[in-house]
């Protein structure tokens, strides 16, 4: 579908990167990926990912792969340090109804990129690039060239768009004079990865991902497929412990143990900064470039992975003449508040929560199900239209909003077949229209880049010529789900988030779309 597109550059070969390359080739958008290094980082970084990363990862064919080297985790513990007492956990299986993950994983950075990376070389060969360092790159109304060096002295690639994903220290961000916003703590996290036997030798009840509050020293940990991670503070000017120090530690807080072994550790400044402009023109801030934010909570990598949820398919929808430009400007309007507002409100939460400050911590202080929802992302609301109305914390479930992500509930085709909704709007807008289809509602004919679905409690009559048009909702469980009373059209977005919602006869689904595509 490239009609002889100059391939879209993505800079920075982190997960964001990875992941905004298999989306653009998930919308058959041509791609060119580089990366400075000669290999993919060896760090011990992020280590869990959470449910609505997973959607992304579904979407874009990887999470089966992710899936089968990862740990699952249903619960996110909470310990009090100094009584050792169990507080009431996260449990994401309270989200069984509004997603096929009901759960979050844990998996090292360094594991995760070269599965994303396989699946890149496989779908499209010749696409990665290692040790191409960016120098520079220029603009002009019909593309992007950029200038690398590289082994094999300097190349020029031209391109339709320049998504820049060369984190903290993005070269991309530092050419177009965009200055950051924020504060970095002189406070430090400490990440090892520990060989040591906690399930079998010295057995502990842990769960998978546990918080050990402390208002003088918290400690997360978390259990790798592989092996124990834990991640402290460090105050402002106290060196790295040594082996013996960190070993005292591990003890203080797990008790003793038989054989202990250190295979990794990384340094962390504790950041909340974020770019004041995430476009210009045709080049695009995402990830660690356009924001860094804390890793307490997981938030670095997953923030970033809702950039490279939110980019891709507008521009699908720009390359395929289905949008103006102007849906292009969503992207920063609607990810920056989420970043700079969002994650900065959940980092502070984390912190006081982490300090035993927990009945001041809104993000923690809905339903079970909200805080599950809240915890895994999926509680994330956008500000998709004028009122801005955005939010990352849940505190009931309540009636969906426009700008919510819908729930990937289980309806039943025509044929019999479940389906799952996140399905339907893969590579599409769907107007779903929640009424009786017995009664024969006009649904207008889809058109490309919009697809009209009719939502029933009962099932569609043969003879109502409404068969292939109408999915079964068993026990009207998903519009209850939903909130919203019958004769409700709701329109949703390629990202899962909801676009608008009318009564039935009010607004027309073709009008509501070509508003948010920016369609005359």
């Amino acid at each position: 579908m490239s009609n002889g597109m100059p391939p879209i550059i993505v800079v920075g070969a982190g997960p964001v990167g990875l992941t905004t390359a298999l989306g653009l080739h998930f919308y058959g958008l041509p791609f060119a990926l580089f990366e400075d290094d000669a290999e993919l980082s060896l760090d011990t970084k992020a280590g869990t990912i959470l449910t609505r990363t997973l959607e992304a990862f579904r979407r874009y064919a990887v999470a089966d792969r992710v899936l089968a080297k990862a740990l699952r985790v249903d619960e996110i513990g909470d310990v009090e340090r100094a009584t050792n007492t169990a507080r009431p956990s996260v449990q994401t299986a309270l989200l069984s109804d509004d997603t096929r993950y009901p759960f979050v994983i844990n998996m090292p950075q360094h594991h995760l990129e070269p599965i994303l990376r396989a699946a890149i070389d496989e779908r499209s060969p010749g696409a990665f690039h290692l040790r191409h360092r960016l120098t520079s790159f220029r603009q002009s109304d019909r593309g992007v060239v950029a200038s690398f060096d590289t082994p094999d002295g300097a190349r020029e690639i031209e391109g339709s768009y320049l998504l820049a994903c060369d984190g903290g220290r993005s070269t991309v961000r530092s050419q177009l004079g965009v200055a950051v916003e924020g504060e970095s703590s002189d406070v430090r996290c400490l990440l090892v990865d520990v060989k040591v036997d906690l399930d079998v030798a010295n057995p502990r009840d842990y769960p998978y991902l546990a918080y050990f509050a402390d208002p003088e020293e918290w400690m997360i940990l978390v259990r790798q497929p592989h092996c124990w991670r834990f991640l402290y503070p460090l105050a402002a000017g106290v060196p790295e412990p040594t082996a013996t120090e960190f070993r005292a530690k591990v003890i203080r807080f797990i008790g003793p143990v038989d054989e202990m072994e250190i295979l990794n550790t990384i340094v962390y400044r504790i950041h909340h900064r974020v770019a004041t402009q995430w476009r210009c023109d045709r080049v695009f801030l995402m990830g660690d470039a356009a924001h860094l934010i804390t890793p307490m909570w997981a938030l670095g990598l997953n923030t970033g992975i809702l950039d490279a949820i939110s980019l891709p398919w507008r521009l699908a929808w720009v390359a395929r003449g289905w949008a103006s430009d102007a849906l292009l400007d969503g992207y920063a309007r609607e990810q920056r508040p989420v970043a700079a507002e969002g994650s900065g409100e959940m980092a502070q939460a984390a912190h006081k929560y982490m300090a035993g400050q927990a009945a001041t911590v809104k993000a923690m202080s809905g339903t079970a199900w909200a805080n599950a929802a809240t915890r895994t992302m999926l509680g994330v609301r956008l500000g998709v239209d004028e009122a801005g109305d955005w939010s990352m914390v849940k505190t009931d479930r309540g009636p969906f909003r426009v700008g919510d992500r819908i729930p990937d509930g289980v309806l039943h085709a025509g044929d019999g077949r479940p389906v799952r909704l996140h399905d339907l709007v893969d590579d599409s807008f769907v107007a779903l229209y929640f009424t009786d289809v017995r009664r024969r509602p006009d649904i207008p004919a889809d058109v490309p880049g919009l697809k009209h679905l009719i939502v029933s409690h009962r099932d569609a009559p043969l003879d109502g010529g409404l068969r292939g048009r109408a999915l079964f909702d068993v026990g009207d469980r998903f519009r209850q789900l939903m909130g919203c009373p019958r004769d409700t059209l709701v329109l949703v977005r390629p990202d899962d988030h909801i676009a608008a919602i009318a009564a039935m006869g009010a607004a027309r689904a073709q009008d509501l779309y070509r508003q948010v595509v920016g369609q005359p």
